[in-house]
């Protein structure tokens, strides 16, 4: 979902990373469209009611559930792929694809630079939104396995001054269920973000965003995608662990992982070689060149940035909990719904089947998903945020991947409602 991208009622931001919804944001979507994670961009849509959690879908064995990667394939895949980059005028794309035993699809298309013509590669550090998102709720988690938070316990108890802060638990926090109002919708955000886009946020500054509007709903009464929500979860982490954010998910969830271009940065530092990221959210509507902006505006809800190599292996390692309990992460995968078609458990998506999630911010989407039926992992990174038609060009890339390789399970991320409506 986007982290943050500034939305009218006829048109939502998408719900992946920042979500692509608000800035920084993806599954689904802030104000740079998915600040940290945001929801791809499609027609608004009520909220929605929260009903009891689904069950997991028990596996099934991979050879019946995904198709060998064969040249013909491939070929598809490119056709489907060139589509919509010339359909979303998306500069340049990258690509991956894999299964036990099916094969491996790694491509990358178009550009990284518009003003150099340097081409897109698979080896390019990227900005990831909301995929951030993971990271963050996979600290928390870890917290509550080694007995120092509960997910019920409510977040007045770690952060003062949280509107329904005696009842807003870190449960609904994760589920994107508190009622709070996102920060990245707010306008003087929107203006304080864009007439300076390098100018650092702290998380105190974010919430007041929030904080000054009323509560959107009761604790737990329905979904909203909402990067406020990470960013409280964020300083949970801090004060629980007593160390910076970005030092506790490098130490505690990167390196264990044992991802090597997967940083939180604390500016707006960007590791060459990377690619340049495009956006028309911006001051005067344009497009620009946002590679440099700083996305501490996204910070626990959209400011990371890693690589393909690292998000293929962070695929399988979120979807199956290799860093938590079987306990933790099975309360991590009760998902609820929260659009249609799309569960939403603590910090992940469930779509058609495809667990993970995706990111947006200005000039950058992403989406990282895992397929258990198939062991399949499927990861998508692009370098513009701008939407075609309503939706994020994130997930017109996944429904057209997987609408080849997985016709059972394509992958279709609604949008978020605007606060509100």
């Amino acid at each position: 979902m986007t982290t943050h991208r500034r939305r009218s009622a006829a048109m939502a931001a998408a719900a992946a990373g920042l979500l692509a919804l608000p800035l920084a944001t993806g599954a689904g979507t802030a104000c740079a469209r998915d600040a940290a994670a945001t929801v791809p961009n499609v027609p608004n849509v009520p909220a929605v009611t929260v009903p009891a959690p689904a069950p997991t879908p028990a596996p099934t064995p991979a050879s019946d559930a995904f198709p060998q990667l064969t040249p013909a394939v491939a070929r598809q895949l490119d056709d489907a792929i060139r589509k919509v980059m010339t359909e979303a005028k998306v500069p340049g794309v990258i690509v991956a694809l894999s299964a036990p035993g099916k094969g491996e699809y790694v491509r990358s298309f178009g550009v990284a630079d518009k003003a150099t013509g340097a081409p897109m590669t698979p080896g390019l550090n990227m900005r990831i939104g909301s995929e951030t998102k993971t990271f963050t709720v996979t600290a928390l988690l870890e917290l509550v396995d080694e007995g120092e938070v509960g997910l019920d316990d409510p977040i007045g108890t770690y952060v003062e001054g949280v509107p329904n802060g005696d009842r807003v638990t870190l449960r609904q926090l994760a589920e994107m269920r508190s009622g709070l109002f996102n920060y990245s919708e707010d306008e003087g955000f929107f203006k304080a973000l864009t007439s300076d886009p390098r100018r650092p946020f702290t998380p105190q500054e974010l919430l007041a965003y929030s904080f000054k509007h009323p509560v959107l709903f009761e604790p737990g009464a329905k979904f909203y995608y909402c990067n406020t929500n990470l960013i409280l979860l964020g300083l949970v982490v801090e004060k629980v662990s007593g160390i910076p954010l970005a030092e506790y998910i490098d130490r505690e969830v990167v390196k264990p992982a044992g991802l090597r271009h997967t940083l939180f940065p604390t500016g707006a530092e960007f590791p060459s070689p990377h690619a340049h990221g495009y956006t028309d959210q911006t001051a005067t509507g344009k497009t620009e060149d946002a590679t440099d902006w700083n996305p501490s505006w996204g910070w626990a809800a959209g400011a990371m940035i890693s690589d393909l190599t690292d998000l293929r292996s962070w695929a399988k390692t979120l979807a199956t909990g290799t860093l938590l309990t079987a306990a933790t992460q099975a309360e991590r995968l009760k998902v609820i719904d929260a659009l249609p078609g799309t569960g939403y458990g603590l910090g992940i998506f469930n779509v058609q089947g495809w667990i993970g999630h995706n990111g947006s911010l200005p000039g950058y989407e992403s989406l990282t998903v895992y397929l258990p039926q198939a062991q399949a992992t499927l990861v998508v990174l692009l370098n513009t945020d701008t939407a075609h038609q309503g939706s994020e060009p994130s997930t017109l890339f996944g429904r057209a991947i997987t609408e080849i390789v997985t016709p059972e399970h394509v992958f279709t991320l609604p949008a978020q409602p605007v606060a509100g409506h």
